[in-house]
């Protein structure tokens, strides 16, 4: 799995969770994982989560960092896990640097705020995830936690740690697929 930090602002307001958005826009052809930061405005009509469409909930931030994972050859269950994995990564990251959050689902909370947002879906090539994780606490419709709450200092380490380890999950995985005989 390939990963890229792309060190530029990208608003996020849903279109991005397509398929091959990132080979499209970064050339990064196959499995891979980005993160961009900028401001989140997804309105209800480029909601995937259809549960958040019936309930009116809109995904708005100033600022987040967002993930956007695309896997081919997987079906929507594989992906689903995968995308808790990542949540428990993140999840475990934040640990290691003495944070204590909590995990529901696909949601993680700081001080019982809701800290990130996280989807999986399917397209007709691939399946996707988008996880975003509040940087600042404004401009969401709901009071939230951030990483600037938990006094992060270095966002960009925070963010490639977060990738390095989702990657050498995968990458062990998939050497544990192929290291084992059929019994």
């Amino acid at each position: 799995m390939e990963k890229l930090f792309i060190d530029k602002e990208i608003k996020y307001t849903g279109s991005e969770l397509s398929p091959h958005w990132i080979y499209k826009n970064f050339h990064i052809k196959g499995d891979a994982i980005v993160c961009f930061r900028g401001p989140v405005d997804v309105h209800l009509t480029e909601m995937v989560d259809i549960e958040d469409v019936i309930n009116n909930e809109p995904i708005k931030s100033d600022k987040m960092a967002n993930f956007i994972i695309e896997v081919f050859n997987s079906n929507l269950r594989e992906m689903v896990i995968r995308q808790r994995l990542f949540i428990s990564i993140i999840k475990e990251t934040l640990e290691d640097m003495g944070i204590n959050v909590k995990r529901k689902g696909d949601d993680l909370f700081y001080n019982d705020k809701k800290l990130s947002v996280s989807i999986a879906t399917k397209s007709t090539v691939s399946t996707l995830v988008h996880t975003g994780i509040n940087l600042v606490s404004t401009g969401a419709p709901i009071s939230v936690s951030s990483i600037k709450d938990m006094e992060i200092i270095d966002e960009d380490c925070f963010i490639e740690e977060i990738m390095k380890r989702f990657c050498l999950e995968m990458e062990d995985i998939e050497f544990a697929k192929v290291k084992v005989r059929g019994v």
